[in-house]
């Protein structure tokens, strides 16, 4: 049995475009796609707004506030069946025939968790709900998955287009190692035009160090072109995107230790907030 794809769906703008994401890699990879929504605590917790109110008036006012709590939490839970819904709606008219809806209450870190042991990747917006009022900021949830995850994550941009042309930025870490291994052997990149991109200066450790990953890709049957560019790491790769017409950034992210994490994750971020195209996570 093929290994399910997790699709993040919340009430963003960026949804339609997770479900498209899913689609197109299902539909490449015969994977089944679970569509989760999670619930926040804050989202159907009760909240005490009767402060220093005199006694007499709390009680009524307290049964009150907690009826309205009541409705809020089943508002909630019809919007995210909704969603969900619609969320169905768009990979089943894509064509995905193996379609999963859950609804779950808690911590979204903690729901993925679960899920992510029997799954081959996660689908995740580049922002949130809040997308239209922090256009230059990261969804808070989007960096808590990155980091956590164990598996690919597919970074959603704000609308989807087919993708044809690939760009690994590669700097020889076992992030950027691992991303070009799963990229030589997953169907999903089958017939995909890639490029490898190291930033920094040449040498011959630089050069040796690109050749090898190239011809880990080639021996997967890839069709491989390599470019190693000086300057700022997130501008030459904003620019060899553009230039390229890349259509999906594939990159290491987010060391394991702590300094590693600070440097290599600031990069991360940088990237995200300035491509415009969706990004592969690997750590």
């Amino acid at each position: 049995m093929t290994d399910k794809l997790i699709a993040l769906i919340d009430g963003s703008i960026y949804s339609k475009s997770v479900c498209e994401s899913a689609a197109w890699i299902s539909l490449r990879t015969e994977a089944p796609v679970e569509l989760l929504h999670v619930l926040g605590r804050r989202e159907v917790a009760s909240s005490d707004l009767s402060g220093s109110i005199a006694l007499g008036a709390r009680t009524a006012l307290l049964e009150e506030l907690s009826d309205l709590d009541e409705q809020r939490a089943k508002l909630a839970v019809k919007r995210g069946r909704a969603l969900l819904e619609d969320a169905e709606a768009i990979l089943r008219t894509a064509g995905v025939k193996e379609v999963t809806a859950r609804l779950r209450h808690g911590d979204l870190l903690e729901a993925v968790s679960e899920a992510e042991p029997g799954s081959r990747g996660i689908v995740i917006g580049k922002r949130g709900e809040a997308a239209d009022f922090a256009k230059l900021h990261l969804g808070s949830n989007l960096e808590r998955i990155a980091r956590a995850a164990t598996k690919p994550v597919f970074v959603a941009a704000r609308a989807f287009r087919p993708i044809e042309r690939v760009l690994i930025a590669y700097d020889g870490g076992a992030s950027a190692l691992k991303a070009v291994n799963h990229v030589a052997q997953a169907p999903l990149f089958d017939g995909l035009a890639i490029k490898l991109l190291t930033v920094g200066s040449e040498t011959p450790e630089v050069r040796s160090g690109l050749e090898g990953a190239q011809a880990v890709l080639k021996a997967g049957g890839r069709q491989v072109s390599l470019e190693i560019a000086q300057g700022q790491p997130e501008k030459v790769i904003t620019d060899v995107v553009e230039k390229d017409s890349i259509d999906l950034l594939v990159m290491g992210a987010y060391g394991h230790s702590r300094i590693r994490s600070m440097i290599i994750g600031s990069t991360t971020a940088a990237m995200m907030q300035s491509c415009k195209i969706p990004v592969v996570l690997f750590r």
